[in-house]
Formats: structure tokens, sequence, C-alpha cells
């Protein structure tokens, strides 16, 4: 039942408004000893070894002798499942297990760099360090050229310029997507090369 917070206006009246308290999502909610609302469950003790099904409030006296929180560990079983172990380490070792395996997920940006077909020599220099700095961070860079209106007659000069970026950029990087046109654009995308470990 939600708590109600009344506000009193100037004339007397009042208003109630629901206070929203904040509650844990439910799905990842653990039920431990005397929250555990099954009758009884299927136990497991410290060494993995089964109890049997004994009532819960048996099961909270074995996991007590032990020393331990008896943990629901499979609440949709019938009966329900239950392990006899150290919540505190178990919800530690939960935590350590997520931080791993968000570690081990990569993320990466697409990041684009945009060059004109007579892109001069310190320009071009300089988005060049940008595409290095972007590979360092282990993003992934589109290289788009824009031709726009005659221009696109340098299709040739275009194609020079991409091939220079990929030998500049070559010990770091390698040509996911080779230069392609895409309307009145050539595009081509670079990744951080993979380690050889």
């Amino acid at each position: 039942m939600e708590a109600l917070a009344i506000i009193h206006g100037s004339g007397g009246e009042g208003i109630a408004i629901p206070k929203h308290r904040n509650r844990t999502n439910r799905s990842n909610r653990v039920n431990i000893n005397r929250n555990i609302r099954a009758k009884e469950v299927r136990v497991i003790d410290p060494d993995g070894n089964q109890i049997g099904v004994i009532p819960t409030y048996k099961a909270i006296a074995v996991a007590n002798d032990f020393g331990l929180d008896l943990v629901e560990i499979s609440p949709n079983a019938n009966p329900p499942v239950c392990k006899i172990m150290d919540y505190g380490r178990y919800k530690y070792e939960l935590t350590k297990k997520r931080q791993e395996a968000k570690k081990k997920q990569t993320t990466f940006q697409l990041k684009e760099i945009k060059l004109r077909p007579k892109t001069g020599e310190h320009d071009l220099q300089t988005k060049v360090n940008h595409i290095k700095k972007f590979i360092e961070r282990k993003d992934k860079v589109k290289v788009t050229i824009i031709f726009r209106g005659r221009e696109i007659t340098l299709s040739q000069l275009g194609r020079k310029l991409l091939e220079r970026v990929i030998k500049e950029t070559e010990e770091i990087s390698s040509v996911e997507q080779p230069p392609k046109f895409e309307g009145r654009t050539m595009i081509m995308v670079l990744s951080p090369k993979q380690s050889t470990k």
C-alpha cells in the first residue's frame, strides 16, 4: 500500500499525493532466511550435497547451525531450491561476475572524418592525427570525401587521398570497408588492428 503525503492549500483543503518509495526490481531480488515464503524447500548444504525437502523453518535452523544463510536460488522450482551459504559473499561474487562480463564487452564508437578532394597538406595531416587518436582509443573511423558540383570528376584524386590515409595509419589500423561511392561521397571505414597475442 502506498503512503500518501497530504499538502494543505490556503483554503484548508488537503490534496493527497502518493509517495513513491525506491523499490528494488522484484526479478533481481533474492529471498533469504525469513523472507522465503514457501512452506517447504529443497535444501542444498554448503558443500553442494542435497539434504532433501524439509519445512522452511527447519531449513533456516539448519542454516543457523552452519552459521550461514538460507538463500533461495531457484524460486520457481516446486518446491523452491535453497542453498545454505554466506549471502554477503554470494552477492559479492555475483557483482564481480557482472563486472567481468562488462569488461569483456567491447564498446566502440564510429567517428567520422570529412575530407574534400582538394584538402591541403596541413589540413590532411591534422585529420590523419585525429584518425590516429580515434583508432588508439579503439574507435572505428569513417573517412568521407565529399564531392561538390564538378568535383565529382576528381574521383581519382579522392581515391589517392584515401590511399594516403591508409598508408599513414597502417601501423595501427586496418581497412574494414574499402573506399566506395555512395552518391556524391566516397566512404571507407578504418578499424583498430586486432592484437595478435
